[in-house]
């Protein structure tokens, strides 16, 4: 039998844990299965592979990961197989095996190409001990990440498309370099044929992911290569103006309403990306720029961009030059040496700057970064007790935001139906993170509605349609 080949009766069960990026490789794993002949299934009962896409980025995720993998292995039959994916094996390799029981195998980040051959083998040499498939460097980026995705997504509103895998900032905190590599682009071409399955597949919106998504193409020497990938995928994506490509039963109005920017490395932003976004208006005005703080000496301790007034400049340029502009960001709080006058720092910038949606996360010490042993590390008490302080003191901006809203109109997403409600998103509102607009009647599902905005709270709008 060819490694490749698989008997029809083969089921897999695939867990997916962590961020977007993970969703992307789970979504490949699952294509290349079902093109060689797997099925999947809804429950590990019934599975004869069951594959857990873990996330090793922090101690929660990591622990997470563990405990799923851990449970399947309580349940696990005989002849079923367990199979570690993703960022933990990749970050920990064998030392894994502590951890879970009856694992039979292990294979990384840039590796899951090889599900299926990894599995045959598996199957077919009954190893006593795991089997690990880990690069030792992650230097090149498989080519099966311009499968196509059409069968996965089929029937969904929305779908991520990863541009490039890696990252190389020189963050203090960061574990993702050691075991993901630095920044590697996506060729253009398979990003572009992969946004045209999707449009085919009826995909309304595609988000654009990466570690750095402005960071796509300094690899290859390009120092502004997303704002000009951004302009391709827009003047690319329209299967009317693209005949010879246009998919077997899709519709020559087939295109992607919705491109949403995610994941922007403050350092790398440029008024060409500003440009590039206020010139197509499918790319929705939101911009995810994860800033981890807002105290230049905190910044400097973390080793990221600190230039306070140049990132000020550009963001009173982005929201003047694209009326509604949402701004998203992140902040870790508890950073070694943080003092109280450097976290005031942090809610003055806040207030200053007006974000329209802020997450937060506590720091963690990750073993093997430049933080982990830094001097004048806070208790955890403190840093719960910051991060308290930090999201009270955005939601009043939130609700000022939102209540905004009231009273216009707005074009929304159907993502979910059900007990006489619909759930939807906004262009401003990207999907699991942000919030959402709730409208009483219940609606088609990944269809874009007009809605009149008719109430706020501090995270969701009510609505009801035009």
């Amino acid at each position: 039998m060819s490694k490749n080949k698989t008997p029809q009766k083969l089921t897999f069960y695939l867990l997916t844990l962590g961020c977007p990026k993970n969703i992307v490789d789970s979504e490949g794993i699952s294509e290349m299965l079902l093109q060689a002949s797997y099925h999947s299934v809804t429950e590990p009962a019934h599975a004869d592979v069951l594959i857990v896409n873990t996330c090793g980025f922090l101690k929660a995720a990591r622990e997470e990961s563990i405990a799923a993998l851990n449970e399947l292995a309580d349940n696990k039959r005989k002849n079923q197989l367990l199979i570690a994916a993703g960022c933990l094996p990749q970050r920990f390799g064998t030392e894994l095996i502590q951890h879970v029981k009856k694992l039979d195998g292990l294979i990384g980040t840039r590796s899951w190409p090889d599900i299926v051959p990894f599995i045959y083998k598996l199957r077919s040499e009954k190893q006593p001990a795991p089997l690990y498939h880990l690069p030792e460097t992650a230097d090149t980026l498989p080519e099966t990440l311009a499968l196509n995705r059409q069968q996965v997504n089929f029937g969904r509103a929305s779908a991520y498309l990863k541009i490039s895998d890696g990252c190389s900032a020189p963050c203090a905190f960061c574990t993702i370099p050691s075991f993901k590599g630095a920044n590697l682009s996506r060729p253009r071409e398979h990003i572009l044929d992969e946004a045209q399955r999707l449009a085919s597949a009826n995909v309304q919106e595609i988000i654009i992911i990466a570690q750095d998504t402005t960071a796509y193409g300094r690899d290859r020497g390009e120092l502004d290569g997303l704002p000009s990938l951004l302009e391709a995928l827009v003047t690319d994506s329209s299967i009317e103006n693209q005949p010879s490509r246009k998919a077997p039963g899709a519709k020559a109005e087939n295109f992607i309403k919705w491109w949403r920017l995610m994941y922007s490395y403050p350092g790398h932003v440029s008024p060409r990306l500003i440009e590039v976004m206020a010139t197509y208006p499918q790319i929705v005005p939101y911009l995810d720029m994860p800033l981890q703080h807002g105290h230049p000496d905190t910044l400097k301790r973390m080793g990221r961009p600190h230039n306070m007034d140049k990132l000020l400049r550009w963001i009173e340029s982005y929201r003047a030059t694209l009326p509604g502009a949402v701004l998203r960001t992140t902040f870790i709080v508890g950073y070694p040496g943080e003092t109280e006058t450097e976290f005031q720092g942090l809610l003055d910038f806040m207030k200053a700057v007006q974000f329209d949606r802020v997450g937060a996360f506590a720091f963690s010490a990750e073993q093997g970064t430049a933080a982990f042993d830094l001097p004048n590390q806070l208790d955890e008490e403190t840093k719960l007790e910051r991060w308290e302080r930090l999201m009270t003191f955005q939601q009043p901006i939130s609700l000022e935001h939102n209540q905004q809203m009231v009273g216009k109109q707005l074009e929304v997403l159907i993502d979910g139906v059900g007990d006489g409600v619909s759930v939807a998103r906004s262009y401003r509102d990207a999907p699991e993170i942000d919030g959402y607009v709730v409208i009483e009647k219940e609606l088609p599902q990944g269809q874009m509605i007009p809605v009149l905005i008719t109430g706020a709270t501090v995270y969701d709008l009510i609505a009801r349609p035009i």
